[in-house]
């Protein structure tokens, strides 16, 4: 499939005016290496395009992972808290060692109640969002991460900063 199967809405985290002319989506995993390229790659990007661009980021846990799931399952907590892009960021910096440990310890660093995630993870709280997104992901037709669509439309060639510069261009001029 070439088209993103689920519409971004209000629930969706997103960065960036919802009236932007140019809409990406990612499905990411934070545990995956080449996420965490694109993490540093989209950043230069977003500084690029400014308010021209919405960048929405979806959780997409691949199972090779180990650690991936609760990370997705920490962004969400830290999201019912208002703070997921700062565990967002935090995440892809640690993703060396996303251990429940480090979790905790980032938690704890953004004044999140490092208790109420302990709960959360072994109550499985937050499954349901992260099994949200990464459903609306293998409907999209999501096989890896990072996978992104520009304006809906599946994004193919490579994810180096020009080459992406170049397809947000031409979305937000058709």
């Amino acid at each position: 499939m070439s088209k993103l199967a689920v519409p971004v809405t209000t629930k969706d985290h997103a960065q960036g005016p919802a009236n932007a002319p140019v809409t990406l989506v990612e499905y990411g995993d934070y545990q995956c290496p080449s996420c965490g390229d694109a993490f540093t790659l989209i950043q230069k990007i977003q500084k690029h395009f400014g308010d021209k661009l919405r960048f929405v980021f979806r959780n997409f846990p691949l199972g090779m992972h180990p650690y991936a799931e609760h990370a997705a399952e920490t962004a969400e907590f830290a999201a019912a808290h208002n703070k997921f892009w700062e565990m967002h960021d935090a995440l892809f910096k640690h993703q060396a060692n996303l251990a429940d440990a480090t979790l905790l310890k980032l938690a704890t660093q953004l004044k999140l109640p490092a208790a109420d995630l302990t709960t959360a993870l072994e109550n499985r709280t937050y499954v349901a969002r992260v099994k949200h997104d990464y459903d609306g992901g293998i409907r999209s037709g999501v096989t890896g991460t990072p996978m992104f669509y520009i304006n809906g439309q599946l994004y193919t060639a490579a994810y180096e900063y020009d080459t992406l510069v170049s397809a947000i261009e031409a979305a937000a001029h058709p």
